[in-house]
């Protein structure tokens, strides 16, 4: 009876969330999100802060192309090279009849320099002496190792520097040409086939990527079957939900009719889009501080949340696209330029994403 009156009660509807917490290890390249959701890294900082931070697991990411500027290929870029960093699992179709060599367009993660210095202060303390040709392959190793005994969840890519050679030479890669593929059941069974047999090997919840560029491209020959590909993004859908993975996939809405392209936004469950901005717009360029720096627009139309019926409200939906030093993408909210002669934004907040906002004050 003494052990029965220390023990705390609970009501019969709640839930013991440290228990399910600590059942759950710690993954690499995954983190917890809400409503026992697990999370992976979209790869550009500022978007994972934006979508409440990441891609949920189990999620199809729908991203809309602008015919005028391949935009869509950035950000299809960074998730790629997230997963590969992380070592998970990565399918990569495209129309190309060579889509493997599109891994060495892939960017590299940003060194910063404290790491920089704490490279160069370990090498010190070793005292080794090795002959030039060597250090490439000790720097694959170095590469590969936590920063601070910690796995980073998301890096920031140099968009100049290509991704090394020994992060994509693993097993755990797939490319699909979608040029060669005439029917898309096949290449469903495969998407199938490939992420179970990857969860098989690592006995875990590894956070699979699949990244399908332009699957309505007029090189593919279903292209002219849009029931086709709207039955195989349903599948597909179903596949990284029970394989808990997240599946990245582009189309152009101008290569395809309204009906097909409405059906294939509902299907989404985070929907995003990308434009160009035109180089010489000076009526824009009036309205929009630093409007000189943007490369683009990117606009949320839908964000996932799962075991949960309460919707994601963002503050802003469109964001301006922005090339850090030309080296990593940026996002940060848009800005009215100053009327009349005012000094500072007329509203909304300035700077990335990730950082404090601050509105600026009115002048009356």
């Amino acid at each position: 009876m003494v052990m029965a009156a220390n023990k705390p009660r609970s009501g019969s509807f709640s839930r013991n969330f440290g228990a399910a917490s600590s059942s759950v290890p710690s993954i690499p390249g995954l983190k917890h999100g809400p409503n026992g959701t697990m999370l992976l890294s979209s790869g550009i900082p500022d978007l994972d802060k934006i979508l409440g931070g990441g891609l949920a697991l189990g999620s199809l990411v729908v991203v809309t192309e602008d015919p005028e500027a391949p935009h869509h290929m950035l950000l299809l870029r960074n998730f790629m090279s997230q997963g590969l960093v992380h070592r998970q699992p990565l399918i990569y179709a495209s129309p190309a009849s060579d889509p493997r060599g599109f891994l060495g367009t892939l960017p590299s993660p940003m060194v910063s320099k404290d790491e920089k210095s704490r490279v160069h202060e370990t090498e010190q303390e070793k005292g080794l002496r090795i002959a030039w040709q060597y250090k490439k392959y000790i720097g694959e190793h170095t590469s590969e190792s936590h920063r601070g005994g910690k796995s980073e969840y998301c890096n920031d890519f140099d968009l100049r520097k290509p991704l090394e050679r020994h992060f994509f030479s693993g097993k755990q890669i797939d490319c699909v040409s979608l040029k060669e593929s005439a029917d898309l059941g096949a290449f469903h069974e495969r998407c199938s086939s490939f992420l179970s047999q990857a969860n098989q090997n690592n006995g875990n919840i590894t956070g699979g990527r699949i990244a399908i560029q332009s699957l309505c491209s007029p090189q593919c020959e279903y292209s002219n079957r849009e029931w086709e590909m709207l039955s195989f993004v349903r599948s597909l859908k179903s596949v990284v939900r029970l394989s808990n993975a997240v599946a990245v996939v582009t189309f152009s809405p101008s290569l395809v009719s309204t009906t097909f392209s409405i059906r294939l936004q509902h299907l989404a469950d985070t929907l995003v889009s990308v434009k160009a901005i035109p180089d010489e717009d000076k009526e824009l360029a009036k309205l929009l501080t630093g409007y000189q720096d943007m490369v683009g627009l990117l606009s949320v139309h839908k964000v996932a949340r799962f075991n949960t019926q309460v919707p994601a409200i963002l503050e802003t939906t469109t964001f301006s696209m922005k090339l850090q030093k030309r080296r990593s993408l940026v996002l940060e909210c848009i800005n009215q330029a100053p009327v009349d002669g005012a000094t500072g934004s007329s509203y909304g907040s300035s700077g990335s994403c990730s950082g404090s906002s601050k509105t600026g004050s009115f002048d009356f």
